[in-house]
């Protein structure tokens, strides 16, 4: 197991699912928390179960990260306390025709899965390098990043930004103290699909892996200092037929596989 003591990790997105699995290892691993998201209750009785559960100081900060007014509150927080581990996990998905979505969702997922992670990454690193010592950045991307997936555009856009800015920011960090690793899990059992609206069949969620296995992947493989890493053996698959199957041929099975979106498209667009 490691140890993480005198350590102290930033979660974003850590009200539920993957973050809030993320919080408890490394609380349990004797690290320091900051845990950040929008509800303020449930961040609360997280950080007092990991006060009580394992003796670690756990700070919950409610904000809204798809707000330029929330990211500089956590950061400037989250900066003044110091910080080993800076881990960007907020963001969310509508699983809808592109034009069947209002523009102002696009928008807040856009703001919220790009310009959050970008600039939290920004002021993360910046802040690592100064502290001279052993940083680590880790970005939740998804395996989407590699399929395109119809009705999932905008969020699968997001997904391949993450990935493309992760590998290259680590790429410009080598040599440094500081490492970057890009999370990209599939299928996983969180709230993600219920906030994207999308239908889960029972065989679906029979599929999806714990989000708490999910969690623990990415922490080791942060801590190991590797830039990619899919969890799964099927997603593992995904990632390699991405690099050898035509493309309309993975979305056309991405699509067979989730199955009809909620929305249909507007009857002057077809």
């Amino acid at each position: 197991m490691p140890n993480l003591r005198n350590h102290r990790a930033v979660i974003t997105g850590a009200s539920s699912g993957i973050g809030a699995d993320m919080a408890r290892l490394l609380a349990g691993w004797g690290c320091d928390v900051l845990v950040a998201a929008r509800r303020r209750d449930r961040l609360d009785a997280l950080a007092a179960r990991l006060r009580a559960d394992h003796g670690v100081d756990a700070i919950p900060i409610a904000v809204d990260l798809a707000t330029a007014g929330g990211r500089a509150e956590l950061a400037e927080a989250a900066c003044a306390r110091g910080f080993d581990i800076w881990i960007n996990n907020a963001g969310f998905g509508d699983y809808q025709p592109f034009v069947a979505t209002e523009w102002a969702r696009h928008a807040q997922m856009l703001e919220l899965n790009v310009v959050a992670l970008a600039e939290l990454s920004h002021r993360a690193v910046a802040h690592l390098l100064s502290r001279g010592r052993r940083g680590y950045l880790l970005n939740v991307g998804s395996v989407v990043a590699y399929v395109p997936i119809p009705n999932f555009a905008n969020y699968c856009g997001t997904k391949a930004y993450v990935r493309a800015f992760s590998n290259a920011l680590a790429a410009e960090l080598a040599g440094t103290p500081v490492t970057v690793t890009c999370l990209m899990p599939g299928a996983t059992a969180t709230e993600f699909a219920e906030v994207a609206g999308h239908r889960l069949s029972a065989a679906q969620r029979r599929f999806m892996m714990p989000s708490e296995q999910v969690a623990r992947i990415g922490l080791r493989a942060m801590l190991r200092g590797r830039r990619n890493v899919v969890t799964g053996a099927p997603n593992k698959l995904t990632a390699l037929g991405a690099r050898l199957l035509p493309t309309r041929a993975l979305s056309w099975a991405a699509a067979r596989a989730l199955g009809r979106p909620t929305r249909t498209l507007p009857e002057a667009s077809r």
